[in-house]
Parts: C-alpha cells; structure tokens; sequence
C-alpha cells in the first residue's frame, strides 16, 4: 500500500482543517495518523478499524478531531477542529496498530498544518 496525505496548511487558532490520506493498492489495514513537531518524536493522533470504522484518539485530540475512512475510494481523513498552536505538526498516515509509532508501516509523505496564535 501506498499512502499520500494532504489538506494540511495555515490556520488561526480556533480554527479547523481536514487531512485527507489517499491509498493505493491493498487498504484492508488500520489506517492511523501521527503527528511530529520540529524536535519532538512522532505522537500517536488516531486510528481507525477497517470494517467498524472504530476510532481511537489520543488524549490531546479526543473530541476536537474525527477519523474517519471511505473504504470505497481508499481515503483516509482527519478533520481537525477548535486547532490550537501545539497542534502545529507534519502529520502523518500510515498502516499498523497500536499508538506506538515504531510499529507502522507504510508511512505516506507528510503534510504540514500550522496553527498560528
């Protein structure tokens, strides 16, 4: 599988983006997002089960972000609302389990989100 991730940009405060993670080729995994901020190491920010579409969130995000999947069109997304200045990252899509960064694969080519005060 291949992933492309994209949406990312420059946004106040408050304000809200949504990510989008294009696939190609085989996509019955658990899709999830991370995040890496300059100096930082690679956070969890969310996955999702193939068939439920069963989401899972990081602290920091839950209930300001939704995962969500179209399995019919492999993409994955990530709307991210009430954004906040530490929520400036590269984020990243990627296949495998768990909220431990080392253990995913596949990871697509980042897209930058900035969150201005």
């Amino acid at each position: 599988v291949q992933l492309q991730a994209s949406g990312g940009g420059l946004v106040q405060a408050g304000g809200s983006l949504r990510l989008s993670c294009a696939a190609s080729g085989r996509t019955n995994y658990i899709l999830g997002w991370f995040r890496q901020a300059p100096g930082k190491e690679r956070e969890f920010v969310a996955t999702i089960t193939v068939n439920r579409g069963t989401p899972s969130y990081a602290d920091v995000v839950r209930g300001r972000f939704t995962i969500s999947r179209d399995n019919a069109n492999k993409v994955l997304y990530l709307q991210m609302n009430n954004l906040k200045p530490e929520d400036s990252a590269i984020y990243y899509c990627a296949t495998g389990v768990g909220d431990n960064w080392r253990r995913w694969q596949n990871w697509g080519q980042g897209t930058q989100v900035t969150v201005s005060s």
